[in-house]
């Protein structure tokens, strides 16, 4: 009931911003990951507090699951001080090092290789911390990827690399990418780490995964590679679905049958068939939801921006 409120919490968030982003207040470009949820909210419950991830340009679902505020985020959209960031990261650097969310970037691999350089350090300070790492299957085209896949398994690192596998980077299909045939999970076993392929969507699945992996990490065996199986609903950067703009590098049918395979809805399911939740119950907690996350956009919207004396504060 839990991970299926979480769920609920960050769909909220990124439908709220997918909204009300046509009014052109939040001057950020926006990557939202709205049918990914399951995966930041699987990977994250696994993981302790003074546990760090790190991630990418679409990282809104992490930096929620690993218990970042709402009010928060919403104020780093519009810019206000009282962003996560200060209002200067914008939708692509956020940060919440209370909660384990060192940063955020758009370049493919950075991430990885910072994670793993903590996962180093947490190595020599001689405790069980675990660090984690969010990537699409973008950055497997990245040298930097087998260069940090390399160096965890000589060191037996503790890092968990999650690659959100949903087909494309930006608009490019995977098979045209990648030659026939190829295995993310074989290529990070030619380093000698544990690799997992999952379905992405299904919020238990990737729970028990990364139970599995982060356990075998605070035991000092080695790095772990999960492969998630999940699918964007909407544009690459931006609030529309492709369709509305008549993008052609996918079919809307191609979107349609994977929306039928929502995390929320399939979460929703598992649990009116265990008879843990009615469907008039789980109406009621989006609803709850939802007028909690719109009133924390209400109120980032009327936060304070950023003072000019501070224009060059952090530079």
């Amino acid at each position: 009931m839990a991970l299926h409120r979480e769920l609920l919490r960050i769909r909220s968030s990124e439908e709220t911003i997918a909204a009300r982003y046509k009014d052109q207040e939040m001057r950020t470009p926006t990557h939202l990951g709205t049918g990914q949820e399951a995966v930041a909210v699987g990977v994250c419950q696994a993981l302790r507090l003074d546990d760090v991830v790190f991630s990418h340009h679409r990282c809104h679902n992490h930096f929620l699951a690993k218990g970042g505020s709402v009010f928060q985020l919403a104020s780093e959209l519009y810019g206000r001080a009282t962003g996560c960031s200060g209002g200067r990261g914008g939708s692509v650097h956020l940060t919440d090092r209370e909660r384990g969310v060192v940063f955020t970037s758009a370049i493919l691999g950075e991430a990885s290789a910072v994670a793993t350089g903590a996962a180093l350090s947490f190595q020599m300070d001689g405790g069980d911390r675990v660090a984690v790492t969010f990537f699409g299957e973008g950055s497997m085209d990245e040298g930097a990827i087998y260069e940090c896949l390399n160096y965890a398994a000589i060191k037996r690192l503790p890092v968990l690399y999650v690659c959100e596998n949903n087909l494309y980077a930006t608009e490019t299909r995977l098979d045209v990418r990648q030659a026939p045939g190829s295995d993310l999970c074989e290529r990070a076993r030619s380093f000698r780490l544990t690799a997992e392929r999952i379905d992405g969507n299904d919020i238990v699945a990737v729970l028990e995964a990364s139970q599995r992996a982060v356990d075998q990490l605070r035991r000092g065996e080695g790095p772990v590679f999960l492969e998630c199986m999940t699918y964007r609903w909407r544009e690459h950067v931006g609030p529309y679905f492709d369709h509305e703009l008549d993008r052609t590098y996918r079919s809307q049918q191609e979107v349609e049958e994977w929306i039928e395979r929502c995390p929320i809805k399939r979460s929703g399911e598992r649990l009116v068939q265990q008879g843990l939740a009615t469907r008039a119950e789980l109406d009621v907690w989006a609803e709850a939801i939802q007028a909690e996350v719109t009133t924390a956009f209400d109120q980032a919207r009327q936060a304070p921006w950023p003072e000019v004396s501070t224009l060059f504060d952090f530079v």
